[in-house]
């Protein structure tokens, strides 16, 4: 039956992998070919046939048109992100796309999405795992990368749908390699998962004690990775090519698949060998040869790999530890085979790095013991529990523009956090949500999620309405967001939906802007809280100058109040915020005297109505009408 077999995926950018459990250890399914590493390319062949993986690989060069690889890097992105990209990738946008849609990508003559493209290499896994076990595969764990936001996680369980499979779910990458090298090891102890794959960056660092993996602070970056080191050397050669040659063929899409593949195969070359040939023919007849000596080599892409070790260090700071306080260091994804990368990781957390289990296939041995676990377990399973995180805080946009955070960054998922709200208008009847994603002060610096609008609020005095709004994150690192107004019982809720068109500067800098302007970001929320504050006196100020209260105040109280209440509109718009919240305690100060007359006032009211409903009772029972029992009960 097809719940028997759950299977495990990684859905990588260079290659994806498919596993299950085979008693008490995850093994990775092979292809058709007997290969376990199944290439993340699609192509068209001469008859229009979709092909994916090895046999795919060959269409990149020979008409690279009609083929695409590295898709993950598209996915959940929109077309003003890709710019760069699209200077050296073989393949073509729809030509009527517009901002904020998702993007379609033309292979031959048809168009495809990122999640498409991802489902059609999802589906030949999904074949691999069915020829194996002779049944139908429609459950599945797949991987993405801890620090993938909630559009690319959307879209990767959308591929997973358009392939058939139900995505039991999203399970991050470090995480699912800790839970095979925790399965591997038995060890407790902390430890680092250094995952620098094909197009993404992360670090996760864990906690592992009697079978719980904890995840304890995870950082990253989703466009960082091997395709990065690929791009420099194909640009360098094109330099090369257009000085020493004459040719120009960064628009040869052929020539630069050439080029592209002779790069690579240096780049895995050096891997164990002082150097590498780079040997391309061009059109015309022409050939570009060159020599890389592994030294030339580490100097080139020393500024890529330096990349990683900001998100490193933030991880750590994160996780309130020290390098020296880190029992083992995981390496993860095909770019830490580097010697650089590896020496790197060293002098990083003061330790040699694990390196005997297979950086490409980690990650999906991991995705089937979480399969596994999901299935029911097996008897080495069955006590396993995984605790994962958000990477990013969740919150709302509240009055001034400033960020409200609800579920804070580095938050064991799923999760759920709720805040009341009320209102700051009177009368207000309709109440919009702005959802965020950052870790900015102000909304403005953070990422839109979602807007939605709680409508059919009870008119009411501003401040009367009380509003819960609850952010509940879901084991896949999904959110959706619920608001409710508890009075009236009015409620609207929106599971958050992707937002293709973020730019990757927003995503990947978000902590790091967060850290870069703290201080200013903590200003001006000081300001923009004060102005609020000095709004709300001024304006309670006003109903109290009509009250009868007012004119119990001596003439010279009511100078001073009103010398006060000019002192602070005078400066509430500015951005002192010294001098606004001089002011706003001076005017509290001044009218204390006020509000207590203001509420001996409405006592002495309520109390005089009260008296003059009850008069019957006060003055006792009139002549003839005798008192009866139930008058004192």
């Amino acid at each position: 039956m097809a719940s028997d077999y759950i299977v495990g995926i990684d859905l990588g950018t260079t290659n994806s992998l498919v596993a299950y459990m085979q008693d008490d250890a995850p093994v990775v399914i092979p292809g058709e070919d007997g290969l376990n590493l199944v290439p993340s390319v699609v192509a068209l062949d001469e008859k229009n046939q979709i092909i994916v993986g090895n046999a795919a690989r060959k269409y990149l060069i020979e008409t690279p048109e009609r083929a695409v690889y590295s898709v993950k890097r598209l996915m959940g992105r929109g077309v003003e992100d890709i710019q760069e990209e699209l200077k050296l990738f073989p393949f073509q946008l729809a030509e009527d796309l517009h901002a904020g849609e998702v993007l379609r990508i033309k292979i031959g003559e048809r168009t495809y999405t990122p999640p498409e493209i991802s489902a059609l290499v999802l589906r030949q896994l999904k074949r691999n795992a069915e020829r194996f076990f002779g049944a139908p595969v429609t459950q599945a764990v797949i991987t993405v990368p801890a620090y993938f936001n909630d559009a690319q996680r959307q879209a990767t369980k959308d591929a997973g749908r358009i392939a058939g499979l139900n995505v039991l779910r999203l399970v991050n990458e470090p995480t699912a390699a800790s839970l095979a090298y925790g399965l591997d090891k038995k060890t407790n102890g902390i430890i680092v998962v250094y995952d620098l794959g094909g197009g993404t960056f992360d670090i996760s660092i864990l906690k592992l004690h009697d079978g719980i993996f904890e995840v304890i602070a995870t950082n990253g970056d989703t466009h960082l990775g091997g395709d990065d080191i690929d791009n420099l050397l194909i640009a360098v050669a094109l330099d090369d090519i257009r000085g020493d040659l004459g040719l120009d063929v960064r628009r040869n899409g052929e020539a630069v698949a050439r080029i592209r593949k002779a790069v690579i195969e240096a780049k895995i070359a050096l891997s164990s060998q002082p150097a590498a040939k780079v040997d391309v023919d061009l059109p015309g007849g022409k050939k570009y040869q060159r020599e890389i000596s592994l030294e030339v080599f580490e100097q080139m892409i020393q500024p890529i790999i330096d990349r990683t070790v900001g998100p490193c260090k933030q991880a750590l700071k994160d996780a309130g530890l020290k390098p020296e306080q880190i029992d083992e260091v995981v390496l993860v994804g095909g770019s830490t085979r580097i010697p650089k990368v590896r020496r790197l990781v060293q002098d990083l957390f003061g330790r040699v790095p694990h390196t005997d289990l297979n950086p490409d296939e980690v990650v999906a041995l991991g995705a089937a013991v979480q399969a596994n676990i999901l299935g029911g377990g097996s008897e080495i399973t069955k006590e396993m529990l995984l605790l994962d995180v958000t990477p990013l805080s969740l919150g709302i946009e509240v009055a001034g523009g400033v960020t409200d955070k609800i579920i804070l960054r580095n938050s064991t998922v799923p999760a759920s956090a709720t805040q009341y709200y009320t209102t700051q208008v009177d009368g207000q009847t309709n109440v919009a949500i702005h959802v965020l994603q950052g870790e900015r002060e102000l909304a403005r610096d953070c990422r839109s999620l979602a807007r939605f609008d709680l409508k059919g609020v009870p008119p009411m005095p501003a401040g009367m309405p009380r509003i819960e709004v609850k952010f509940l994150i879901d084991a896949n690192g999904i959110l959706r967001v619920s608001a409710r107004e508890q009075r009236s019982g009015q409620e609207a809720e929106i599971d958050v939906q992707p937002t293709y068109g973020l730019t990757d500067e927003q995503v990947e800098n978000m902590l790091l802007e967060s850290f870069d302007y703290a201080e200013e970001d903590f200003r001006q929320r000081q300001v923009i809280e004060a102005r609020r504050e000095a709004d709300t006196i001024l304006t309670a100020l006003a109903k109290g100058k009509i009250n009868p209260a007012w004119q119990e105040l001596t003439s010279e109280e009511r100078g001073n109040v009103g010398t006060l209440e000019q002192a602070l509109v005078a400066v509430k718009d500015g951005d002192d915020y010294h001098a606004i919240r001089e002011g706003i305690d001076a005017l509290n100060q001044a009218t204390m005297r006020l509000a207590e007359l203001m509420m001996d006032t409405a006592v002495s009211t309520a109390l005089k109505g009260k008296a003059m409903d009850d008069t019957d009772f006060e003055e006792g029972p009139r002549a003839g009408h005798p008192v009866a029992k139930a008058d004192f009960e």
